[in-house]
């Protein structure tokens, strides 16, 4: 009841599952982003134009304590990157582990914002109707020559399912041998562990760096109703003992290149990562 008084109850859904109290949503999410258009002197018009972003299936996601957070993957660091993304000439085609609709947190959709939300019009039957992702890799991967780059979203949707699958991991390698670009933000590169399953080898990504978000902010979340409860693992301890180096500390603007990896800390970094991640695609093309 205190808790409720003071706005930091998690709010419940009618499925059982909790979303952000009234006060996490009101520090955490905004009605507008910081979204801002670049003028790229070229966008890139050859073969190689798509991106294939792997999104959660999976909504509701189990805390410690056995409640659920209705999570997803955060329409502001799935759609801001998108729009630079989609200015430099490249597609995006939407995938989840098996083709069921994409899981956005629609409790943090920026409403007010018509750029994200023109374009989130325009894709909404894509989230609803996504490709398969089990499809792809048992019937196209190998012969596949269209996909530039693969994209992870955060949310914590991104840590519910994709570490897991089977699919992802065949993708992750598939993708890293034929020197694609991996663009992952925020809770993202959770669902790089997937490369990891069976630990057949050294992690792939062992000596990179990263800008992830936080554990120690996870941590800290549940105390403001964030979530219901503490997370069940922690994917940047996970991701540290893997070799990995964690260049941020807080759930900020930072965004990192290491190679062809590149990451961004927090949904605050979503804009600043879609640049990068844009600029990076242009490069690799010989148009910047």
């Amino acid at each position: 009841m205190i808790k409720k008084l003071l706005g930091i109850a998690p709010t419940l859904n009618k499925d059982g599952s909790f979303n952000p109290s009234p006060l996490a949503l009101k520090l955490a999410t905004s009605s507008k982003t910081d979204y801002k258009e670049i003028a790229f002197q070229k966008s890139y018009q050859g073969s190689q134009s798509r991106i294939m972003m792997i999104c959660t299936e999976e909504k509701n996601l189990t805390m410690v304590n056995g409640k659920n957070f209705s999570t997803g993957n955060h329409p502001v660091e799935m759609l801001v990157p998108m729009l630079h993304l989609q200015n430099a000439g490249f597609h995006i085609d939407v995938f989840t582990p098996t083709g069921k609709s994409a899981k956005i947190e629609g409790w943090a959709m920026p409403t007010e914002d018509k750029n994200v939300m023109s374009l989130y019009a325009q894709y909404e039957e894509q989230y609803n109707n996504p490709k398969s992702l089990s499809e792809f890799v048992n019937q196209q991967m190998n012969g596949n020559s269209e996909y530039t780059a693969i994209f992870i979203p955060g949310g914590h949707g991104a840590m519910n399912g994709l570490p897991e699958n089977q699919d992802l991991k065949k993708l992750v390698h598939w993708s890293f041998q034929k020197d694609l670009h991996m663009l992952a933000i925020c809770h993202g590169p959770a669902a790089l562990l997937s490369a990891n399953l069976n630990q057949d080898g050294e992690f792939l990504y062992s000596g990179y760096s990263m800008a992830v978000f936080p554990d120690s902010m996870d941590k800290q979340t549940p105390m403001i109703g964030y979530m219901p409860g503490q997370l069940t693992y922690q994917f940047g301890r996970k991701l540290s003992e893997l070799g990995v180096n964690i260049v941020n500390k807080k759930a900020d603007k930072t965004c990192h290149q290491d190679r062809k990896l590149i990451t961004g800390a927090s949904p605050q970094a979503a804009n600043d990562f879609g640049i990068l991640s844009a600029t990076a695609l242009l490069q690799s093309k010989n148009l910047l």
